[in-house]
Parts: C-alpha cells; structure tokens; sequence
C-alpha cells in the first residue's frame, strides 16, 4: 500500500489575485464515502485565471444549494464554497490511493481522467464543480467524495483510463472535450413545452403573428402580458396581465418576445431571461436608436440566445437559431485570439473536423505564438485540402466577413467587433468565460438584420470527455501537440501569471511529484533537462517525455 504523508505541498487561492504555494497542507483522510487520490498530472486553464480574479464572485465558488444532502456537504473537508481557500486545478489524471468503508464504485490503483462540473449540484446562479467551491488538483493529494461525484442517473464524474497514455494526454482531454462541448451543444429551437413566456408589446401587434408562432413552435404553460392593449383572444396558454415588464421577476421567463425597438426596454428584458432561456426581438419594421447594452456575459454562463427579425413575425426569428454549434460547409471560420492554448485547439479541430469548404483565420497579436501555432495548423491544412490563415490581430483582414467567429478572450468590445465583420447568418461562439454579469455594446440592427446568433457553453460534459478520451486512446488525437512548458508545484504560480500574461502558446502541464520543477518551456529543456529533451518528438511533449520526467526530478 502507498505512503500516505501528513502533510503535502499546494497551490492554494486565499482570495482575490492570492495565490500561496502550501508547503504543509494537510493530506485530508477518506471518511466512508470518501476516496483519496494522488494527483498525476494538471493543466493550467483560463478558467482557473477567472476564479482568481473573481474568487467569491465566480458563480463556481458559491455554495451548494441543491442536489446533496446538507449533512453530506458537512463531512467533506475538501467543500470550501464561499472565502474558504481553495485549491484549483480541474484538468487532471489522479490514481486512488485509499477508499472509505462505504465507498462502492472506485478502488485503489484505479486511475481516472476528472470531469470537472457537478451540474447537479446547484449554486445559486450555476453549479458545484471540481476546483471551484471543491478542492481541484493543484496538491499531491485530492479528496472526493462518492456521494457528490455521483450524478442522479449514476454515473461517475471519474472516466477510467488505461496506463497506456502519457497523464499529460489524457488530463488534456477536459479541455479539449470543452472545444468540442462549443460545437456540439444542442440548441433549444422551440418555445420551451411548459415553460414560462414573458410577451412586451410596445407597437401595434399584427394580427395572427403570435397564433403563428404558437403553432410553428409550441406552447408554453403561462403567457404574462405587458401592454397597453389587452392580449388578442384564443391564446393557446393561461395570461397573466402585468402593468410594466418592471412589475415581473428577473430570471422567470423562458421565453421572452419583444414586439418594440427600444433600446432601453430590451436592456431591462434581458434580466427578465431565464437560464437557457431565449429573447426573441421582434421590430417591427423599426430600428433601434442607438447600440443596445447587451448582457453578453450570460450567453456564456447562463445558456441565454438572442434572436429577432426586422419585420412582425416572431416565428421568422426562431428560423435563425442552427440545431447545433458546429461549424459549416463552406465557412469562413475566425479565431480571435488563437495563438492561446484553448485558441490552438479551435484551430486544430476545425482543421480536422472533416467539413469540407472551411476556412480557418487564425488571428493574435504574438507573432512568435503565431508561428508556433503555424507549425502545427499548416500542415493539417494542406493534408486536408483546407485553407488556414494566420494574421496579427493588430492589423486584420480588411474586407474579409466570417460565417462562423470564435472569441478566446473575455473582451465585450470583440463580440461588438464580431458582429461587426459577420456575414449573413453567421455564428458568435463566445467560448471565453465573459463574467456573468458584464455587458457590451452591441449593434442588434446588425445583428437581427444579418440573422446572426451568439452561442456559448460553460464547461464540458460527460459523454464529450468521453468521446475525446476515445479519440486519444485510439490515437486519431493527440493531445500532446497543446504542451507548450512543463512544471511542478514550485512552478505552478508561474505557471498561472503565463497564462494571465499570455506569455506561453500552448498548455502548461504541472506534476505535483517534480515538487520543485520550476516552469519550462519545452525548448528550454535541451540546456535544462537534455535527457528529458531527448524523448521529445520534433519538439512535441510525448509519453516518453513524461516518463523521463518523473524519473529525473520526482
């Protein structure tokens, strides 16, 4: 059996922008539902910059208000919601190490790739998840708990994973089943069956638009009405009247329709929008006045679609919303910010995702992460019959309009910029995490005129983890291409201010059992650690590599 120390070294966040490497942080021990692991391997993410800068503020980091039971949170030493400190770290392969009594699905020895997002476990603006308002993977060792890790329908949020691949593959796989998540979400393209419609009337309502839409898209359980005229008869669900869309709760509505083209109005609607809900403007032939402060943050984190027509009939609105994310034949992709890690991943996947027709601009404003990210991308587009265009973001195609526009970087003005340069019915994935309750300016005449459509996930699931895992253990993926530095623990906030400064194309792995391993880059490895630079293949990081690595400085 392991030796299980006392103590261990970790990368713990106190507060906001409060990173402290923990030299003697407890090793927490199993209770009987609980497993400890040993932490392989982690991958620095974005994702882990936006919870140091927000900390209690990140919709991850609140508590637990559903989904468990109390007194189970209670007994889990590792749930730290709220200004407890945390550790963070959600792209990693550990190895179970010891299991509790009560503890039925997971055995030590066993080794696992971790899904990060509990989605069952609800905070109060979004869900529990795994280096979050639980402990993550930037330790020696982790504690989880069976009954929190466990999904209603059974399944484990711990994927199990063979010996065969490098740890720094398979952790990889979170974000890149994250890439693949943006692309394969499955958009709402009704009217939510039993869901709650909110109608604003601020014109004069054609006749038989509304019947129209009913019929075309469904039928929600309650309609409330906001209108100086009374509701047309024969709606198909109960009406409630409301004097003012003030007069109605925020965040009810899983529809909104908007028959109007005031600015403010749809301001104050977009609030009114549930999660995953769908406002649809409707202008009646109108334009707005001025651009519409929009709530782009919540496409990303609250699942929220915006749809509209210039003309009366809402119906024609719904038309505009794509069954999925996925891109299309024929289009003209754009990566704003692709040199990064995750940026890098757009490019390559779209360049291998078989769809005929595509081409792939690869835009940011570091030539040298420019010319790495080249390296890569240009071979997989001339074997593909693809075209693949990096430019410096500081001076962009001119003329140049996108079907399809990746943002990476958390910047309201690039969505404004995106809609701007987007073609007829062109898609919007703000794949950035844009805080939740951040806006931005936004042209809507040009976007409802063109037909465009945000998109955004949060996360990735199960089944796309698995699906990428599938990929790399049977080699049609390779992971690896994304390792730009390695490091360990001692390294890791380094590691974490590279990533804030972009100072590193591609993903920085950290190994908690090279303790003091100080941040590299892989060329930096042939004067540093020759012998581990000596497995590496035409510069790439490799199974090999990782072994040398561990051998030589854990």
């Amino acid at each position: 059996m392991t030796s299980i120390p006392a103590s261990q070294w970790a990368v713990q966040l106190v507060g906001p922008d409060q990173l402290v490497l923990n030299q003697s942080k407890e090793v927490f021990r199993p209770g009987p539902h609980q497993i400890l692991a040993k932490v392989e391997v982690v991958g620095l993410c974005f994702s882990d910059l936006k919870l140091l800068k927000q900390f209690t503020g990140h919709v991850r980091k609140g508590p637990v208000v559903s989904g468990i039971e109390p007194n189970a949170l209670t007994q889990i030493a590792s749930y730290v919601p709220n200004d407890k400190a945390t550790v963070p770290g959600h792209e990693t392969v550990v190895r179970i190490v010891e299991a509790g009594p009560g503890v039925t699905r997971h055995k030590p020895g066993e080794r696992y790739l971790v899904q990060t997002d509990y989605r069952w476990l609800k905070t109060a603006s979004s869900n529990a998840a795994f280096g979050y308002n639980f402990e993550g993977a930037l330790q020696e060792y982790v504690l989880m708990d069976e009954r929190a890790i466990t999904s209603p329908d059974g399944e484990s949020m711990l994927i199990p994973t063979g010996d065969d691949r490098s740890g720094s593959a398979i952790a990889l796989v979170e974000p890149w089943a994250c890439v693949e998540d943006a692309y394969a979400s499955k958009e709402r393209t009704t009217l939510k069956a039993g869901g709650q419609m909110l109608i604003v009337v601020e014109t004069d309502l054609p006749e038989g638009r509304l019947g129209n839409l009913f019929k075309r898209y469904g039928t929600p359980a309650q309609i409330t009405w906001v209108s100086k005229s009374g509701p047309p008869a024969n709606l198909p669900a109960p009406v409630v009247r409301a004097r003012e869309h003030d007069d109605v709760d925020d965040a009810a509505f899983d529809d909104v329709v908007y028959f109007g083209s005031n600015a403010g109005t749809v301001e104050e609607l977009f609030a009114k929008v549930a999660a995953n809900g769908i406002l649809n403007i409707v202008l009646c032939g109108d334009r707005f006045s001025r651009p519409v402060v929009t709530m782009v943050g919540r496409v990303h984190y609250g699942g929220i679609r915006i749809v509209g027509t210039t003309d009366t009939d809402p119906a024609g609105s719904m038309k505009t919303i794509p069954k999925t994310g996925e891109i299309r034949h024929g289009d003209r992709i754009n990566v704003v910010g692709a040199g990064g890690p995750m940026g890098m991943m757009h490019v390559i996947r779209n360049l291998c995702q078989g769809v005929e027709g595509v081409s792939v601009y690869a835009g940011d404003v570091d030539d040298n992460r420019l010319a790495m990210l080249t390296k890569i991308a240009q071979p997989l587009a001339e074997s593909n019959g693809l075209e693949y265009v990096p430019y410096n973001a500081k001076q962009p195609p001119s003329d140049e309009e996108f079907g399809y526009s990746v943002l990476m970087a958390p910047i309201p003005e690039l969505v404004a910029a995106a809609v701007q340069d987007a073609a007829q019915h062109g898609i919007v994935n703000i794949f950035a995490g844009i805080p939740a309750n951040v806006t931005g300016k936004i042209d809507l005449n040009a976007y409802i005129e063109k037909r465009l459509y945000f998109i955004g996930t949060s996360g990735s699931t199960l089944d796309d983890m698995k699906r990428m895992l599938a990929k790399v253990e049977s080699n049609r993926l390779d992971t690896n291409v994304s390792v730009a530095a390695v490091c360990g623990l001692a390294g890791a906030l380094d590691g974490i201010r590279a990533v804030e400064d972009r100072s590193i194309a591609g993903k920085i792995v950290v190994y908690p059992a090279c303790r003091d391993l100080p941040l590299l880059r892989l060329e930096e490895l042939a004067t540093k650690l020759p012998s581990v630079a000596a497995c590496l293949k035409d510069g790439l990081w490799t199974l090999e590599a990782e072994r040398k690595l561990l051998e030589t400085c854990g």
